[in-house]
């Protein structure tokens, strides 16, 4: 590309008939006033185009960083999500396997009284039926003692009569 100063250090040869030189300069001049303006305004250019494209390329960067920051965010909900129901699964379980041992021990321990009360009552109607027959066989002695007795003492008052 040509540069200002390549435009004003061009030098044309001269010819018989040629251009009027005055002309020609103040032309050149115009065009190397515009070129070079064109040329500052092409470099400031390129450097704003430059500037920008650091700018983009920063910004899809930060882009970048944000959708890798929303994917981990995102396996992150979900491993948490995860914990939390496996969590909620296991407490649940623990629960249950509790409540069936609370079950297990009371109805466990329901069978004990039962079986306590089973033996307390069978003891209790043995003793019964033993302490009946130890007032029936008291009774009988008892009525016998009184039998004897009765029948010596109507034995002694008929000797005595």
């Amino acid at each position: 590309m040509l540069t200002p100063l390549d435009i004003q250090n061009k030098g044309f040869s001269k010819g018989v008939r040629g251009y009027n030189i005055k002309e020609v300069e103040t032309f050149l001049d115009e065009i190397i006033s515009d070129y070079e303006k064109l040329y500052k305004e092409n470099i400031e250019l390129k450097d704003k185009m430059g500037l920008l494209n650091d700018r983009i390329k920063h910004y899809v960067d930060i882009e970048e960083t944000l959708q890798n920051t929303l994917v981990v965010a995102q396996k992150t909900a979900e491993e948490v999500n995860m914990n939390a129901k496996e969590k909620y699964d296991n407490t649940i379980k623990e629960a249950e396997m509790k409540a069936r041992e609370i079950i297990d021990e009371a109805n466990n321990e329901v069978l004990n009284i039962n079986k306590e009360y089973e033996e307390t009552r069978k003891e209790m109607l043995l003793f019964k039926t033993k302490f009946r027959t130890l007032l029936k066989s008291q009774l009988e002695m008892s009525e016998e003692l009184f039998v004897e007795s009765s029948e010596e003492f109507s034995e002694e008052l008929s000797e005595e009569i």
